[in-house]
């Protein structure tokens, strides 16, 4: 095992953060899974994985360059870490002990991802070490009251945790200062073919019998989650992604696993566990290189803050906000013809 450190470069800096050293850390298991992030949005950048030959391959979305990260006609969220809360908030509003906090509108008039200024668009503190069997990497960014709209001051921790047994996993802490919302996620976009592939080929299964409604501001309708059985969303049962969009969000049965993928041609399979009580599905439709990759995004539901029929995402003074997600990658045999 290994890790190694080098420098990606200087951000061009925005209001809020000067220009800022940009650092690259990988975790090289040396015995296939090697996983790059960069401090910039605390980014998955790479995660190179075998084939079922032995050839290793990038199996998420990158961009080339640092100003192409930045650029946010380009960067479609990728890889980043996404907060203070990850997906939507209706109308940018939502309420604490009756008052009422406005977030930033980045999304016609609703809130998306943490807003324009998000966790994303931030560089953070990092160190690395590796921990007996496995390299851990900590990043932590200090977001202050009012950033965005949200109140409390919240520290923010990942820890990148890769081991030997071919094990990714996400670890997402916050604490904050005064009563607040928050959901981190990832949103990297996985293609286990490779570069230069879409996922129509991919095979999908969810843990998964219900999903959250939408209407087309991708916003959830009133009422409880729908039944998926006799939808073109159902996916219990694996199948091939196809020519299907998706950009929903799935509630999940139990904590037993949450998704598994599969890209037959390569023999590459990626199973998802978490401890998170839902998981955003996109196949990138919208993205400049359409179905490039497909998110799987573990986290909080959709405009939670303003749903008490949700599960709760508020986070007081005293409390920790906790978040643990695995991606476990293994290669599947020869396909059959």
């Amino acid at each position: 095992m290994k890790i190694l450190r080098s420098s990606v470069g200087r951000t061009a800096g925005h209001i809020g953060q000067g220009s800022t050293n940009v650092d690259s850390y990988t975790l090289d298991t040396g015995q296939g899974l090697s996983v790059t992030v960069w401090t910039y949005g605390a980014s998955l950048v790479e995660v190179r994985v075998p084939d079922r030959d032995g050839v290793l391959g990038n199996v998420v979305l990158r961009l080339p360059n640092l100003r192409m990260y930045e650029d946010p006609e380009i960067n479609a969220y990728i890889g980043a870490t996404v907060g203070r809360y990850c997906r939507c908030v209706r109308n940018g509003r939502f309420s604490l002990d009756g008052v009422e906090y406005e977030l930033d509108h980045n999304d016609g008039s609703h809130h998306l991802h943490g807003g324009s200024l998000g966790f994303d668009k931030y560089v953070w503190t990092a160190d690395a070490e590796t921990v007996d069997d496995r390299m851990v990497l900590r990043m932590v960014l200090q977001s202050p009251d009012g950033d965005q709209g949200y109140p409390g001051a919240l520290t923010a921790e990942i820890r990148y945790e890769v081991d030997a047994d071919s094990r990714l996993s996400f670890d997402f802490q916050a604490t904050t200062t005064a009563s607040t919302i928050t959901g981190f996620t990832n949103h990297a976009f996985w293609n286990l073919g490779g570069p230069g592939h879409t996922v129509d080929d991919h095979q999908l299964t969810l843990n998964s019998s219900r999903f959250v409604a939408f209407d087309n501001h991708l916003m959830p309708l009133s009422g409880p989650p729908r039944l998926l059985v006799g939808t073109p969303l159902d996916f219990q049962s694996a199948r091939e992604v196809g020519v299907q969009r998706v950009d929903n969000f799935y509630v999940l049965d139990d904590e037993e696993w949450a998704a598994e993928l599969v890209h037959p041609r390569s023999g590459r399979r990626m199973r998802v566990t978490t401890d998170q009580p839902g998981i955003g599905v996109y196949t990138g439709d919208h993205y400049r290189l359409p179905r490039a990759g497909i998110c799987l995004e573990t986290g909080a539901w959709p405009d939670a803050p303003n749903r008490p029929d949700f599960p709760s995402v508020r986070l007081d003074p005293g409390q920790t906000y906790r978040h643990h997600t695995t991606h476990e990658f293994h290669t599947i045999g020869e396909q059959a013809l």
